[in-house]
């Protein structure tokens, strides 16, 4: 079962299964039988469970860890299971109100998620859907990165003073830095931001890296919520976008979730339903205070 239906609907496969592996305390019935196909790998008091059985629980973990050892624990746990609801049946504990009504919700979740998959299936995405979604968002994702140096200090003053012996001796900024900035991400190194986004920088600072030419410093203090900047740009390229096939499965996900939803949306708009109200909790026993 796919990740995607279980992010829809939170269905209980696993417990629909131990239901149906139950035989309703019946040696000559064998629901498991009709339920899933294959060759009978144990029999409980005469009830079969069918190899389909173990391998539908173990597609619905996501294949994870799938070994003969993993099996015979699916087994184990079926057989148990398998047990114990012979016993609740033989106490009619399968005709009361709750049990059925379990068992109608779980079959609503496991339709349901049948639908999704089939859903997926017959609408697959496609090679030119995914092209498509990459053209759009590499658009969107234009623009330039930047790599720049800045020294950090508390007051305008020392900033603007600063400035005064950079203008003098624009070489001498790196070692300007490494002496005087108070950023300690960046002081080892002369105050090398690397390579970045401007967006993902405070806005202030962001907007004066992007007016600078490459080699320029900024001749005014960049007052930030961190103290005053002194911004040297060294250089700046447009932002080049992941290859398509680094990107391929995740936009292929995103593209099948949103496919997903929009059909369901369709499908609940088309829908009469008609919501009288949620149902009100039990009860509580009065307290003393509310006395």
């Amino acid at each position: 079962m796919s990740k995607l239906t279980h992010g829809i609907f939170l269905a209980s496969a696993v417990s629909l299964l131990a239901l149906s592996a139950c035989g309703g305390g019946k040696t000559d019935a064998t629901p498991a039988a009709t339920a899933a196909s294959g060759p009978v790998v144990a029999t409980v008091n005469g009830v079969a469970i069918n190899q389909g059985t173990v391998d539908l629980i173990a597609k619905q973990r996501g294949g994870q860890a799938d070994s003969p050892e993993a099996r015979k624990a699916i087994l184990d746990s079926l057989t148990l299971q398998t047990v114990i609801a012979q016993e609740a049946a033989k106490q009619g504990l399968d005709k009361t109100p709750e049990f059925l009504q379990q068992v109608e919700a779980i079959k609503q979740s496991v339709l349901a998620n049948a639908y999704v998959e089939d859903y997926i299936k017959k609408n697959p995405v496609t090679d030119e859907m995914v092209k498509a979604e990459y053209e759009r968002i590499k658009t969107l994702s234009g623009g330039s990165e930047y790599k720049a140096r800045h020294i950090l200090v508390a007051t305008e003053a020392e900033a603007k003073d600063i400035i005064a012996t950079l203008k003098k001796t624009p070489a001498a900024f790196a070692k300007l830095a490494s002496t005087k900035t108070k950023d300690p991400g960046s002081k080892s190194s002369g105050g090398d931001l690397g390579w970045f986004d401007a967006q993902r920088m405070v806005p202030e600072f962001g907007a004066a890296v992007r007016t600078l030419e490459k080699g320029k410093f900024t001749e005014e203090p960049v007052k930030t919520q961190f103290g005053y900047h002194v911004i040297l740009l060294e250089d700046s390229r447009p932002i080049e976008a992941p290859p398509i096939d680094s990107l391929k499965p995740q936009l292929s996900q995103q593209l099948q979730q949103q496919n997903v939803r929009k059909q369901l949306d369709s499908l609940k708009a088309a829908a009469k339903i008609d919501v009288v109200g949620a149902a009100a909790p039990a009860s509580a026993p009065a307290t003393a205070a509310s006395k």
